[in-house]
């Protein structure tokens, strides 16, 4: 049977409200040295859903663990074939607002770095430089055999002469990147092995229940190190993985400020939890700030 990981959280503790006071973002973001800590909340005004917001996909969809990938070969086919459906739709997300005023910041000097929490590349294509990718990237995959890693866009190729006609629709599509389909429209779908070594192919991405390479959090423990300040944008903080660089900050005595519109398990961590919608409130601070985003007014 399969089983769902442990991904939900509820407080244990009376919270302050969150606020709509964007001040304290853009006093942060004049005194520079921020550190940018996103999640799946500031790729939802781009087509893709968030995993614990209003509508989000935990609600219907239980993501791949890395053990069942690496045990059950029906868990693979059953991953390739929405995953591969998935990449269609997901290849078309453009940056919004939010990706571009976090680009917009960076090119002013006010960042000291961003990690993302996400793997679909769109901070990169607003042109943000230097992203961490805590969980990697869409764009590749690994074999788990030789560890040769090669190109999404190349597998893709390989899997549609492998399953030629497959066409599905989806019910919906998830911050990693997998399609919903039913077991009836994932079929008999032809999972394709190692180009090199006839291995299984996995995505270079961190699955639930998969550590994040040891080298990536030691980078990203080094980054809170050197900023000033800690923004998180978009995320809930639930796994430890995001949630340990707000308690580092915290515990450094450097300022956590959280926007991002539900409660969030960082909040006891952070000087202000602003409630907003990312891409009007990150435009708004741009605003104040007399930065133009790409495609807005300068405000």
């Amino acid at each position: 049977m399969r089983m769902r990981p442990t991904l939900s959280w509820t407080p244990t503790e009376d919270l302050l409200p969150g606020t709509t006071d964007l001040e304290p973002v853009a006093d942060a973001l004049r005194t520079g040295g921020v550190l940018v800590l996103s999640g799946a909340g500031i790729s939802t005004e781009s087509g893709i859903p968030d995993y614990r917001g209003e509508g989000g996909s935990l609600s219907r969809h239980t993501p791949m663990t890395y053990q069942e990938f690496t045990a059950d070969a029906r868990a693979r086919r059953r991953y390739w074939a929405r995953s591969h459906l998935g990449w269609r739709t997901f290849g078309r997300a453009r940056p919004n607002t939010g990706h571009r005023a976090v680009a917009a910041f960076g090119r002013h000097g006010l960042l000291s770095g961003v990690i993302t929490q996400n793997v679909d590349g769109l901070h990169q294509s607003a042109g943000s430089e230097g992203v961490v990718e805590l969980h990697g990237t869409l764009e590749r995959v690994v074999c788990l055999s030789c560890g040769a890693f090669g190109p999404r866009r190349e597998l893709a190729r390989r899997l549609e002469e492998a399953n030629a006609g497959f066409e599905p629709v989806a019910a919906g599509i998830n911050p990693d990147g997998d399609a919903d389909l039913t077991d009836e429209q994932v079929g008999d779908f032809r999972v394709v092995p190692c180009a090199v070594c006839g291995g299984i192919l996995k995505p270079d991405v961190v699955f639930f229940g998969e550590a994040v390479p040891p080298r990536r959090v030691e980078h990203c423990r080094e980054l809170v190190h050197q900023a000033a300040s800690l923004l998180v944008l978009g995320s809930s903080l639930t796994v430890m993985s995001g949630l340990r660089f707000v308690r580092q900050a915290a515990q450094a005595g450097k300022p956590v400020l959280i926007v991002n519109r539900d409660p969030t398990r960082g909040d006891r961590h952070a000087v202000t939890r602003v409630a907003l919608p990312l891409g009007a409130a990150l435009t708004t601070v741009a605003g104040r700030l007399d930065i133009p985003v790409d495609g807005q007014e300068a405000g």
